[in-house]
């Protein structure tokens, strides 16, 4: 309903899509063994307008930039988004 103040939060626009991230946000994989922490890296880059795998990961442990079909066992930390603004 148009006029009614309300927003939507950025979230609301992922509904349904499952996995999904933004620029910034931190990948985190489950180990492949019992006992192995696993490996979390930052996401440089996305494929799909709505956030949505394969991501490009920088990981932590290498350094290096691969690009990523998250399992079952990733998960994504989601960082606040920063907004530029003109001054």
């Amino acid at each position: 309903m148009a006029g009614t103040g309300t927003q939507r939060r950025p979230e609301d626009s992922h509904a349904g899509v499952g996995l999904w991230a933004r620029v910034g946000d931190r990948l985190i994989v489950g180990g492949a063994v019992v006992g192995d922490d696993g490996r979390d890296g930052e996401i440089v880059g996305l494929h799909h307008a709505d956030g949505s795998p394969p991501f490009d990961v920088l990981w932590s442990d290498t350094g290096k930039i691969t690009l990523v079909f998250p399992g079952p066992d990733a998960r994504v930390q989601h960082f606040p988004a920063h907004r530029v603004t003109e001054r």
